[in-house]
Parts: C-alpha cells; sequence; structure tokens
C-alpha cells in the first residue's frame, strides 16, 4: 500500500493533480471564509437573491462561450506545436477570438439587461429590479477580464505553470471582503459587485505580469489559414453548444427557485458552497492538468490515452464517492458551523443542509464526468457532449416542473443532482464505445 502510494507521488500526474488540489482547497477555503462572511452579513436576503441574479449572465457567458475557446484551444495547440514553430500566430488567434467574442456579448449583455430581468424574474418590486441592475452594471466588464485571463491561465497550464494561476484565485474573495468591510453602512448593495470588479482585475494583472516573465506569452500576427485553426473552429460551435446547453441547468433552477418564496435563490446557492467546494477542487486540478496531459497522449496513442483514462476515472470515482458519504453525514452541522449566525437562523439552517445534502449526492458523477468531458474535449469529440448537453437542459426544464410542484426549492435541487447523473453515464457508457472501437482497429 505504501509503495503504491509513492507510486502515485512519482507520477508526473498525479503529483500536478495532488498539488492543484491542495492550492485549490487553500484558495476555496479562504473562498468559503467569504461565503460565512456574506451569510452573516447578508442572510437569506434580497440583496443577496439580487447578487445572484446579477451575476448569473456573465457566469454563464464565461462559463459557456469563454471556457469553450479554451478547451478547444488547447488540445489543437498541442497539435500545432507538432508541425509547426509559429506558435505566436495560433496564440494571438486565441486571444483574438476570445477578446471579440468578451467584447461582443459585455455589449449584448447591457443592451437586453432590462428585457431579461423583467422577464424572467416578474412579479418584484422596482427596487428588487434597480438591486440587480446596480449590480450588474459593476460585474459585467468582467467578462472580458475573466476571457483573457482563463485563456493565459491554459497556457501556463500547457507549461506546467499551475502555482500562480490557481492562487490568483484568491484575489477576488479578498477584494469583497474589503468591499463588505468598507461598503457594509453606506452602500452594502454594491460591495459584492464592485470586490467582483476589482479582484477580477487585478487576477488578470497577475496572470499577465507572470507569464510575460516566463516568456510564455509569445504573440504574433494572428494567421487563421492554419489547418489546425480550421480544426480549433470547426470544433466551436458544438463545445459552444454543449457549454451553452449545460450552462442552462443553473439559470433554469435560479429561474424556477424566483418563483418560490423570497430567500429560495440563496437557498439554493448556499446549500452549494460545500458540494461546489469538493467539485471544484477537484474540476480546477482535472481541467488544469488532464485536458493538457489527455491532449498531448492522444496525438501520440489514442489506446494509451483510452487507458489512462480508465484508470483515472477509476480513483477519481472512488476517492470522491468516500468523501461525499463523510460530508453527507455532517452536512447539518457543517452548514451550522459555517453559516448560522446573525442574519443566518437555524431554520435557514435547517433549510440549506437538507439542500446541501440531495446537492452532495451528484458529487461523484460530477468529478468524473468532468474526466470524460476532458478525454472527449481533447480527441474532438464534442459534438456528442454538445447532443448530451441538449438532453440534459431539456430533462432539466421537464423535471425542475414536476419536483419543484412536489417539494418546493428541495424539488430544484433532485432535479439537478439527477440530470447530472444520467448525463454522466451517457457520456461513460459513449466513451466505452469509442474505447471498444479504438481496440478492434
Amino acid at each position: 500500500m505504501i509503495s503504491k502510494g509513492m507510486g502515485y507521488l512519482k507520477n508526473p500526474v498525479s503529483r500536478n493533480v495532488m498539488l492543484i488540489g491542495v492550492l485549490t482547497m487553500i484558495v476555496k477555503g479562504f473562498g468559503f471564509f467569504k461565503e460565512t462572511v456574506i451569510a452573516s452579513t447578508y442572510g437569506l436576503s434580497e440583496i443577496l437573491d439580487t447578487f445572484y441574479i446579477a451575476v448569473l449572465i456573465p457566469n454563464f457567458i464565461n462559463n459557456v462561450f469563454l471556457s469553450a475557446i479554451g478547451t478547444v484551444f488547447i488540445p489543437n495547440y498541442v497539435r500545432e506545436s507538432k508541425v509547426s514553430n509559429k506558435l505566436g500566430a495560433f496564440q494571438a488567434n486565441g486571444f483574438a477570438i476570445t477578446l471579440g467574442i468578451s467584447l461582443f456579448f459585455t455589449v449584448v449583455s447591457v443592451l437586453v439587461t432590462d428585457v431579461y430581468v423583467e422577464f424572467f424574474f416578474k412579479g418584484h418590486t422596482d427596487i428588487y429590479y434597480q438591486l440587480i441592475k446596480s449590480q450588474f452594471y459593476y460585474v459585467v466588464p468582467c467578462i472580458v477580464l475573466w476571457g483573457i485571463s482563463s485563456l493565459i491561465s491554459k497556457l501556463l497550464h500547457l507549461n506546467n505553470e499551475f502555482v500562480i494561476p490557481v492562487m490568483s484565485g484568491i484575489l477576488i474573495p479578498i477584494a469583497i471582503l474589503l468591499a463588505i468591510l468598507g461598503l457594509k453602512d453606506s452602500a452594502p448593495e454594491l460591495a459584492l459587485a464592485l470586490g467582483t470588479l476589482i479582484g477580477s482585475f487585478l487576477q488578470l494583472l497577475v496572470l499577465l505580469v507572470f507569464a510575460t516573465r516566463k516568456k510564455i506569452l509569445i504573440l504574433g500576427v494572428p494567421n487563421f489559414k492554419s489547418e489546425n485553426v480550421k480544426l480549433m473552429f470547426a470544433q466551436l460551435p458544438a463545445k459552444v453548444s454543449s457549454g451553452f446547453l449545460t450552462g442552462l441547468l443553473p439559470v433554469t433552477d435560479q429561474f424556477f427557485a424566483a418563483q418560490l418564496a423570497i430567500g429560495s435563490i440563496a437557498a439554493l446557492n448556499f446549500g452549494l458552497k460545500v458540494p461546489a467546494l469538493l467539485t471544484t477542487i477537484a474540476i480546477v486540478a482535472i481541467n488544469s492538468v488532464l485536458l493538457p496531459f489527455f491532449s498531448k497522449q492522444a496525438v501520440q496513442s489514442e489506446k494509451l490515452a483510452f487507458q489512462s483514462l480508465f484508470k483515472i476515472l477509476r480513483h477519481l470515482f472512488v476517492i470522491s464517492l468516500m468523501a461525499t458519504i463523510v460530508f453527507i453525514a455532517l452536512s447539518n452541522p457543517l452548514v451550522k458551523i459555517l453559516f448560522e449566525r446573525n442574519s443566518f437562523t437555524a431554520e435557514s439552517t435547517e433549510i440549506v443542509s437538507k439542500v446541501q445534502t440531495i446537492f452532495l449526492i451528484y458529487v461523484p458523477f460530477t468529478i468524473s464526468g468532468m474526466v470524460l468531458v476532458n478525454f472527449l474535449t481533447s480527441i474532438n469529440k464534442n459534438n456528442f457532449m454538445a447532443l448530451v448537453s441538449l438532453i440534459g437542459a431539456s430533462l432539466n426544464v421537464v423535471l425542475d416542473i414536476i419536483f419543484m410542484k412536489l417539494y418546493g426549492v428541495y424539488g430544484i435541487a433532485i432535479c439537478t443532482t439527477c440530470v447530472v447523473i444520467i448525463r454522466f453515464l451517457i457520456l461513460l457508457r459513449y466513451t466505452i464505445r469509442l474505447n471498444n472501437r479504438v481496440n478492434r482497429e
């Protein structure tokens, strides 16, 4: 057993995953402290509900469109490095596309905000809508900042630079905490949004300086005629579609939660904090290490890449399942310790702990599913993932309607968990079929 553990430590992939996991745990631990301060300051309040709505569209754009660019950029950048020394031009392509799409969606978001807010979140007061809009205008510039930061981080990961990309994430919660401290009396409704903007700017600045000093940024003149650039563009619509449909899940959940009592959106978000902490620690490590790893292996041998995939998948599922069982057993005490103070009452703890327990069930499936997504992205199988995402998004709407009527805010959590598990099983079955085909060739 000891020698097996030492073997994992000697493996550079395992070592990098564990390194990023530890660093992410530190960053997210600090972020969790920030959430306890937010809970104590705002409780399940109107300000918090409106902030979560204000960041919904910027987060959606970042997770769908900007993330798609980064994930199709890496495997094709690796392929380009094998056949060309003009990587500066390829980098310039990625940044030009990212900046263009970021600016486009920033403008679109600003133009449609009034219609979007009042159409999707009907039945609220003018003060409620004004709170959303005033926070939104501080958050929307983050779309550009997040897009550029994401692409720089992926280039750093590809060059085995993991510490700074992960640790730079601590700047956003620090900025939010300082904003709460400075504005809690004069403008508490703007503290969260302003802190997010300042922290996002500082994060981009740190990444830009570090990547420049390491000479990882080698921007040249964009060249859109490269075969790998064309392949990247060909994969982009499917990856965007997949991300768009997957990104609709939290949007749909918050839309239905807004139809329930005030505080339901906040209850969902607080119930997600611990599951999100567990999944994010793993997913950040997986995305940072495994996408470049699988991309390089797939270029050399798809058969070897499949063998590595299933080995990693087995270990991660078992480990995450054991962690999930422990956290489910401790769900209520965790919520009480982390959040129950001041405006966050014992009644709030009861609601949030039940929501949290339901969300925790999907943790091993989310982590293992992200391994599959990274692998399928590395071999440019994005079309199938778009189809799976369409099935998941459609199922999410149907089950939200059914379960919300039966169980209220708990039903929304049940729906999300069911969709995540079903989506994982479909991706797993498809990957096994691909492996069987490769072995027959």
